[in-house]
C-alpha cells in the first residue's frame, strides 16, 4: 500500500540485487482491532499495513472516528494488540506482558488532546517528571527548564496549571513529551490549543529533530495549517488507510469542493 518503500535493493554476493529491509520505527502488518466482546464486538481497524523509517514527520488525518487515535494508542503499547504484528522501536510488541510494555512506552514521547498535567505541581515540576522516569536525575531542572525556554514559556516554569492559559498547558505537555528526546513521537491534535504562531513554533521544533536527530514522529492532526512540515501524509476512513503520499500529491488528490468537511474540524 504504501508509496514510500522501506526495501531497498542492495547488491549480493553474485552481483544480483537483494531486497533487504531498512531499518523503521514502526512496522505494522495486518493489523485488525476491535472494541467489546461477543455481540457487541465492533471492529475499527481493518487490515493496517503500515512502515514509519527513522526520521519522518507523518502525519495522519481523515475524518473524525475514522480511528486515528485508536492506531495511535496501539502504537504507543497504551492498548492491547491481538491480531496482526505491531513491531516498535524493533520490539515486537504482540503478546508482551505489563512490564514489557512499559519498557516500549519508555522510549517514546506522547502528546495527547488532553495535556493531562499534574495540578499541585509546576511547569518545571511536570516536565521533570518525565526525566525522573528514565533514572536520570542529573540537572533535571536544568535539562526542564531549557525545553520549556524553547517552547516559549521561560517566564512560567514555576507557574502551576491553574494558572497557565489552555495553551500554555498544552506547550507544558509537548515540553514532558520533547524532554528526553525518544526516538518516537506520538502527538494526538498537538496543535489544537495553540495560536497560529505556539503552534508553527510546535511543528518546526518536531520538524528540526526529525531532520538533526533522525527521530520518528506520527501526528494525529485536523490542523491544516501544519500539513507543510510532513513528509507522508497518510488518510484513514472507517478504519482502513486509504491513501499514502507527499504533501504534493495529497494537495492535488483533494479537491477542495469534495473533501469531508469534516477532516478539518478543529
Amino acid at each position: 500500500m504504501n508509496k514510500n518503500s522501506s526495501v531497498a535493493p542492495i547488491p549480493s554476493a553474485n552481483g544480483t540485487a537483494t531486497a533487504v529491509a531498512e531499518p523503521v520505527a514502526v512496522r505494522i502488518r495486518d493489523l485488525n482491532f476491535f472494541f467489546g466482546q461477543g455481540d457487541l464486538r465492533k471492529q475499527v481497524l481493518y487490515d493496517i499495513n503500515l512502515d514509519l523509517p527513522y526520521g519522518q514527520i507523518v502525519i495522519m488525518t481523515g475524518p473524525s472516528g475514522s480511528g486515528k487515535t485508536t492506531l495511535l494508542t496501539l502504537i504507543g503499547a497504551l492498548r492491547t494488540v491481538r491480531e496482526g504484528s505491531l513491531s516498535v522501536l524493533d520490539q515486537e510488541i504482540v503478546g508482551l506482558g505489563r512490564s514489557q510494555l512499559v519498557d516500549v512506552r519508555r522510549n517514546i514521547g506522547f502528546i495527547f488532546q488532553a495535556h493531562n498535567l499534574f495540578d499541585s505541581l509546576t511547569a518545571s515540576k511536570n516536565v521533570e517528571m518525565a526525566i525522573e522516569l528514565t533514572e536520570d536525575w542529573q540537572e533535571k531542572r536544568e535539562r526542564a527548564v531549557e525545553m520549556l525556554t524553547q517552547l516559549g514559556l521561560s517566564d512560567r516554569v514555576d507557574y502551576k496549571p491553574k494558572s497557565l492559559s489552555g495553551g500554555q498547558k498544552q506547550r507544558v505537555a509537548i515540553a514532558r513529551a520533547l524532554v528526553n528526546q525518544p526516538p518516537l513521537l506520538l502527538a494526538d491534535e498537538p496543535t489544537a490549543a495553540l495560536d497560529k504562531k505556539s503552534g508553527r513554533d510546535v511543528v518546526t521544533l518536531m520538524q528540526k529533530l526529525a531532520k538533526e536527530e533522525g527521530r520518528t514522529i506520527l501526528m494525529v492532526t485536523h490542523d491544516n495549517r501544519i500539513l507543510d512540515v510532513a513528509d507522508r501524509i497518510i488518510t484513514m476512513v472507517d478504519g482502513r488507510l486509504e491513501t499514502d503520499e507527499n504533501l504534493a500529491q495529497f494537495v492535488s488528490s483533494h479537491d477542495p469542493k469534495s473533501l469531508d468537511r469534516r477532516m478539518f474540524v478543529m
